[in-house]
């Protein structure tokens, strides 16, 4: 059985189209409450649920939603309130419930949100489980009796707990003092936590991104929008900026030039200083769409490598099936193994502060030995239900690219988990030739996108 409803990411959309209606996500509630609830999950005892949730004004709606449905089903709610979704991670774990659940479209604006799950362990929901809970969202919801109904309460300590354990996974012997940092956070749900980690630690921090008011989440701020932080770490004489996404678990850095890393520039940081340390377990995973120059870098430091599809989903799985403890995607979504059980904007952050630190170096003498090969990533909409990849015209014209290239890059053709679009993405080591080949493959696929 296929999944219905659940992407890479959990199940997303437009707020008020289906599925993400209050009506569906209290029947996904109830769902999940039956499944969570069950013998197999609980081992007889009672459930208990984390809720979390970024800064979207439909979060509240959603939210009680949620709450309405697992509470029918005989679950108890802890509500967290504004969180970052590898919070929610942490905190299922820590307080042993049975699994909890983020309230998040990440770097998506505002208009959308989305539902997703971990496990009791930190993890994502093992697949088994999502269709389990997929199969029981479309039957009549059977109220528990009175008697058996879920209760709810406030998790008032939750930011705190947290912000201590991100500051837990930076070397006690080692301090931030003497730093300037920009942080950025995007108007999303680090907003009163990420500054607050990095001053305690030591650090002088500014701090933009951090008003939230519902509707402001990611526009013109955070990870995917990093001119603001760029401007601000300028102006403020500082050491470096960091930009998150709206539920913090993304990340990309700025030096004290304004120049921006991403998401291979600090995992390439991160894996150097853990082999120089001896504490690189295995190797390290990237994606379909890691720079080739990483990739290059990783076998001269002789790290090995390997490329798992797109989404912090499948390098988590590969990760745990080759026993590593390092991943991740450009795009910002790292994951250190050994400081926590998923992706964290923040513990990333200072994973490559500690390497800084440590060998005394500027962000950008710490990344300067990686040269990214000249990448170009076009978004192309496409409507659901039209296959452009099988497509003979979609076919000779990547073939033509690969043929210019010559062996000295790679095209790469993906649909979006997460969006109704096409990612075209052409490297090599020739900026004008990667540009044109992007270009005519892009422009292929609008045209049988709109005929």
């Amino acid at each position: 059985m296929s999944r219905k409803y659940f992407g890479t990411d959990g199940i997303r959309g437009r707020v008020g189209e289906f599925p993400i209606t209050p009506q569906f996500v209290m029947s996904l509630g109830y769902a999940a409450g039956r499944v969570l609830a069950s013998a197999e999950h609980n081992a007889g005892e009672r459930s208990a649920v984390l809720i979390g949730k970024d800064t979207r004004i439909s979060g509240y709606m959603l939210e009680s939603a949620l709450q309405a449905g697992l509470i029918a089903a005989g679950v108890d709610v802890y509500l967290a309130g504004p969180i970052p979704t590898p919070a929610v991670a942490y905190l299922t774990r820590t307080l042993r419930l049975q699994a909890g659940i983020v309230i998040s479209a990440s770097h998506n604006p505002f208009e959308d949100n989305g539902i997703k799950f971990f496990s009791a362990s930190g993890n994502k929901l093992p697949d088994s489980i999502e269709r389990a809970i997929e199969a029981g969202v479309e039957a009549e919801i059977k109220i528990e009796s009175s008697e058996l109904l879920g209760k709810a309460r406030r998790l008032d300590d939750a930011v705190g707990r947290y912000i201590e354990f991100c500051k837990g996974t930076f070397p006690s012997a080692m301090n931030l003092r003497g730093m300037k940092i920009v942080v950025d956070s995007a108007h999303g749900a680090t907003y009163h936590i990420a500054q607050h980690v990095l001053h305690e630690l030591g650090a002088e921090v500014i701090a933009i991104g951090v008003q939230p008011d519902g509707k402001n989440i990611n526009d013109g701020y955070g990870a995917t929008a990093p001119a603001n932080l760029q401007k601000a770490v300028v102006e403020h004489h500082a050491d470096l900026g960091i930009a998150l996404d709206g539920d913090g678990d993304r990340l990309v850095m700025v030096d004290s030039l304004g120049v921006l890393y991403d998401g291979d520039q600090l995992l390439y940081v991160i894996a150097r200083h853990r082999r120089e340390q001896g504490k690189l377990s295995g190797g390290v995973i990237g994606t379909l769409m890691t720079n080739l120059a990483f990739e290059h870098a990783m076998h001269s430091m002789k790290i090995p490598f390997l490329r798992a599809k797109v989404g912090d989903r499948h390098v988590m799985e590969l990760l745990q099936q080759q026993g590593w403890q390092l991943g991740g995607e450009n795009s910002g979504h790292i994951i250190c193994l050994d400081k926590h059980s998923t992706g964290d904007g923040i513990v990333s952050a200072l994973e490559v502060l500690h390497a800084l630190q440590t060998n005394k170096q500027n962000l950008a003498e710490a990344a300067g030995d990686l040269q990214l090969y000249p990448q170009i990533l076009i978004n192309v909409r496409v409507a659901k239900g039209i296959d452009c990849l099988d497509h003979p015209d979609v076919k000779a014209a990547v073939a033509l690219a690969e043929s210019a290239l010559d062996g000295r890059g790679r095209v790469l053709l993906r649909p979006s988990g997460t969006e109704p679009l096409l990612r075209v993405m052409v490297e090599g080591e020739d900026q004008l030739l990667v540009e044109q080949c992007a270009q005519r493959i892009a422009d292929v696929v609008r045209k049988l996108a709109s005929a």
